[in-house]
């Protein structure tokens, strides 16, 4: 005899299939937020992986090679190469760490300039996000971006799980 009640296993399956359409849609999104990246990407000659860190650097920078390197889970030989080809196109600069104990420490740090033309790319997105955004209350949209948080964190942690395989 079962103690479950029927009204509890309902919610309980309800409560499952809501949890697997919650994963399919971040798993659409983060294909869709990649094919948007590889576009914006192509128009502007670079690659997926140089955008990440470039997107990177202008969010947490300045910042060290090395801690790039950490922070976007690559080689560092894989990081001189991407570095090299950012200065090359003019979208970061490296500059002496005036604040590091080694003289030959080198920051690195987006060029502002070129900010407008990464916002024109994805103007549309923005847009859309905005009027999105705006069919939601404060507390709706605390409570998503806490989700969206939740989830950053959640895949940080999984993915230097890997990282230390």
């Amino acid at each position: 005899m079962s103690f479950v009640s029927n009204g509890d296993a309902d919610a309980g399956r309800r409560h499952r299939r809501t949890t697997v359409a919650v994963k399919e849609s971040l798993r659409d999104l983060r294909n869709q937020l990649s094919l948007l990246n590889h576009q914006v990407g192509a128009h502007l000659a670079l690659k997926d992986v140089d955008l990440d860190c470039l997107e990177l650097i202008a969010r947490h920078g300045p910042l060290s090679p090395s801690a790039l390197t950490r922070r976007a889970g690559l080689h560092p030989a894989t990081m001189t190469g991407i570095l090299d080809r950012l200065q090359k196109g003019g979208w970061i600069v490296r500059e002496r760490d005036p604040e590091a104990a080694d003289r030959r420490a080198v920051a690195v740090r987006a060029v502002r300039g070129r900010n407008a033309e990464l916002f024109r790319l994805y103007s549309g997105m923005n847009t859309a996000m905005d009027e999105l955004c705006a069919d939601y209350s404060e507390e709706e949209l605390a409570l998503i971006a806490g989700f969206l948080r939740r989830m950053t964190s959640a895949g940080d942690t999984a993915t230097g799980d890997l990282a230390d395989r």
